[in-house]
């Protein structure tokens, strides 16, 4: 089997790129730019085919899947940190619809016969009342942010091509998930990586946060790969599917959770500059539908995710 995984360098990316090679038989190809940080691939790139490509190039998107011709297309590579869509929404909205849009195109003028997965994200949900909750696919889309609107965009338009002609398109909207290499920039690796820096010494014993209310649905990464094969493998083409654990905690609970992993007495300190515009603040979903189809359940507790990712920082701070 062939797959190719856009962004494989990323978080995400490099762990579904681990889950393939380690089910054997498989050929895994990525899509990097010049720019790509390669650290998180490195210990697999002798065992992984990467190909330069920035996928807002129609032609390069063409070439790579001409070269591939992929049985499994996982489509990862995105703009996908909330608060740089603020800043740059054009960018975030042209560089995550025109790569997918180039794609989907190119599978339809090769007249591949391959499955693409599209990665949406709970962030398409946004404004979420509590009777609404937990999420189901079904629930009215009422993004909050640039990036939520672009991963609509690009959920429908797997869903139109689907539609029209007939690509086997499946779209999962994955809620949050992290664990080790996920980056600093995200709430659980930034909270544990100012931990592992206090540890160090390297910082004062505070840590800075932003809104410490919103209810999350976190689960293991490694939970959320291997849910992404089972969509190509298991799941329906055209359907939507939501991933998630189906609990929801406060960031403040995910804060002391970290926290109860250190012997350090750290103060806590709220940053104006850490608010968003506007936050979602409640997500937790409804993975019935996706259980049902493909018999996907999460697997790692989310005490053991947070310790890998604390000891991931505590070796690299």
């Amino acid at each position: 089997m062939r797959i190719l995984i856009t962004g494989i360098t990323g978080f995400v990316g490099s762990h579904l790129a681990e889950y393939a090679l380690a089910k054997g038989d498989v050929e895994v190809f990525g899509t990097v730019r010049w720019r790509s940080r390669l650290d998180n691939v490195e210990h697999i790139e002798n065992d992984i085919t990467m190909l330069d490509c920035d996928l807002r190039d129609n032609v390069a998107a063409r070439r790579v899947l001409q070269e591939v011709r992929p049985d499994y297309i996982f489509h990862l590579a995105a703009q996908s940190f909330v608060p740089t869509s603020w800043i740059a929404p054009a960018e975030t909205l042209s560089t995550n619809i025109t790569a997918q849009l180039n794609l989907l195109e190119g599978i339809r003028e090769l007249g591949l016969d391959s499955r693409i997965q599209v990665a949406g994200s709970s962030e398409e949900y946004g404004l979420v009342f509590e009777h609404e909750a937990p999420i189901k696919e079904d629930n009215p889309l009422r993004p909050l942010s640039p990036y939520a609107v672009s991963k609509v965009a690009q959920d429908f338009l797997a869903y139109q091509y689907h539609k029209s002609y007939g690509i086997f398109a499946v779209r999962t909207r994955a809620f949050n998930h992290t664990g080790p290499r996920r980056g600093h920039v995200f709430v659980t690796s930034n909270f544990s990586r100012q931990v592992a820096q206090i540890e160090k010494g390297k910082k004062e014993p505070v840590i800075e946060v932003g809104n410490l209310e919103a209810r999350r649905d976190f689960s293991d990464v490694r939970d959320i790969v291997r849910g992404y094969w089972l969509a190509l493998e298991k799941g329906e083409p055209g359907e939507v599917y939501n991933i998630g654990s189906g609990k929801a905690i406060t960031i403040q609970e995910l804060l002391d959770l970290i926290l109860s992993l250190s012997n350090i007495d750290i103060e806590v300190r709220q940053m104006p500059e850490r608010m968003r515009p506007s936050d979602v603040e409640l997500l937790v979903t409804d993975y019935s539908k996706f259980n049902r189809a493909t018999g996907w359940k999460p697997e790692i507790p989310l005490e053991k995710t947070i310790e890998d990712l604390l000891n991931y920082w505590r070796e690299r701070v």
